[in-house]
């Protein structure tokens, strides 16, 4: 088969086939192929090789949108010296994923400020990066899209999709008070998940203070129990994140 007829059946074969990279880089990883002298086996592993990596970045972006994140926040990115609470090794360990495999929940205490949030979105990410479903949303936004649900009888359905996800990221639980009919629809939803799929969940208020934003005490203590067994939990304390990495730059700097 001469090189245009065989360009034209990789072309043909490659689209059927659903295969993006291969019908866009065959040529050009054929001539590496050819100058290094390598292998046919070799040539088709590399070719294979790129493929694979190219469906992972793409499995990557969708997971990452789909879990609506509202900005892009990293482990990396996490200046430990600005945050003096955070135990190093912890954020490790998390980082791995295997807390999603045990299905164990992670609780951010600590006040405003003080670098939850940027945790709690970096664990998400970590976790897309990884291939998994994960989804972020703000504790009111969830009760009010549970209440709306239920309002339209479609509660089960969206119990059901939030229970899919590997990681819920549940940000700013005590910021906004819960009626008694939200901190039902929130308890429900951390019983759905619970030594199956994790939580990781974000508060401004240490445990002894929940009841102040939910209104029913064995409530309170329901869902304090099913957030922190078998849970990891990090302390940020209550100085500012952002103020001490703004003074740990100019640091840097006059050094």
């Amino acid at each position: 088969m001469v090189d245009t007829a065989a360009a034209a059946a990789i072309e043909a074969a490659s689209r059927e086939l659903r295969l993006p990279v291969v019908r866009t880089d065959a040529g050009r990883l054929a001539e590496i192929a050819q100058r290094s002298q390598q292998s046919y086996l070799g040539f088709l592993a590399e070719v294979l090789a790129a493929e694979v990596d190219e469906r992972g970045e793409r499995r990557r972006q969708r997971r990452v949108k789909e879990a609506s994140f509202p900005r892009v926040k990293r482990l990396s990115d996490f200046d430990l010296s600005a945050a003096p609470s955070v135990n190093a090794a912890t954020l490790a360990t998390l980082a791995s994923g295997a807390y999603l495999d045990a299905g164990e929940p992670v609780v951010l205490l600590g006040d405003s400020g003080t670098g939850k949030s940027h945790l709690l979105i970096a664990l998400g990410m970590a976790a897309c990066e990884q291939g998994r479903r994960v989804r972020y949303v703000t504790a009111a936004q969830l009760v009010n899209e549970l209440a709306e649900a239920a309002d339209e009888r479609r509660l089960s359905r969206l119990v059901a999709r939030y229970g899919r996800f590997e990681l819920l990221c549940l940000d700013e639980l005590g910021y906004v008070q819960l009626d008694a009919r939200g901190a039902e629809l929130l308890f429900q939803i951390l019983t759905e998940r619970e030594e199956r799929a994790s939580v990781a969940l974000a508060s401004n208020l240490p445990f002894s203070e929940w009841g102040q934003v939910i209104p029913d005490p064995r409530l309170v203590a329901a869902i304090v129990d099913r957030a922190t067994f078998n849970a990891h939990i990090i302390e940020t304390g209550t100085a500012s994140y952002r103020l001490g990495t703004t003074k740990a730059r100019a640091r840097r700097k006059s050094s």
